[in-house]
């Protein structure tokens, strides 16, 4: 198994079994990182926490069916379609597939991209979207944020993205400038490049 196959039953049960529950319940999509996981803002408390789906009404292994997962939390299964876009692939009656090691390398590098966040801009609170899966901020018309990987990077990353297009050699996606976290030691300083690069590269 590849991590593109856990990212994805990953980034559905974001959307089907906690953000689109969450926004049933009081019309907020944004999730967060919390100790070994992700979870929902508000209410219900929904949890991804390691291998496990933790809820109000149960637990459940990161295993069978969404709906069956749902089942137990005691929550119903909601796609975002009417809120944006780009809605996951998998529905309720699909399973959930993942590698336990895959899941430690995606739950590790959302930690590491809060955390650095967090450093990089203290008076900014780091939003994990369920849309493109990745957590992040705006600061300056710039985005800032870590990404557990996508079509583009299959690996996650972390990237600096300018509302306006920069030049220079820093920047090296269409988007701005990405590295992957496996070879990125220091997230923070990297947000800070990249802030400085903003100002001065046109």
């Amino acid at each position: 198994m590849d991590l593109t196959q856990t990212r994805t039953s990953l980034h559905a049960v974001a959307e089907l079994l906690l953000a689109g529950p969450q926004y049933d319940a009081c019309g907020d999509i944004r999730l967060r990182v919390v100790p070994g996981g992700i979870a929902t803002v508000a209410k219900p408390d929904l949890r991804l926490v390691g291998l496990e789906l933790v809820g109000p009404n149960g637990r459940h292994p990161l295993t069978g069916t969404f709906a069956a997962a749902a089942a137990v939390l005691g929550v119903t299964p909601r796609r975002l379609g009417d809120v944006y876009a780009d809605t996951v692939e998998l529905g309720p009656e699909d399973s959930i597939v993942t590698d336990p090691d895959h899941v430690g390398v995606l739950l590790d590098a959302f930690a590491r991209g809060d955390e650095a966040l967090r450093a990089f801009a203290a008076s900014e609170e780091p939003v994990l979207w369920p849309e493109h899966f990745d957590i992040g901020i705006s600061l300056g018309e710039v985005n800032y944020g870590v990404s557990p990987g996508d079509a583009v990077i299959p690996e996650p990353y972390a990237y600096v993205g300018p509302w306006r297009q920069r030049q220079g050699d820093f920047w090296n996606e269409s988007f701005g400038a990405a590295r992957p976290m496996a070879v990125l030691d220091d997230v923070v300083a990297f947000f800070a490049e990249g802030a400085e690069r903003a100002i001065t590269d046109t």
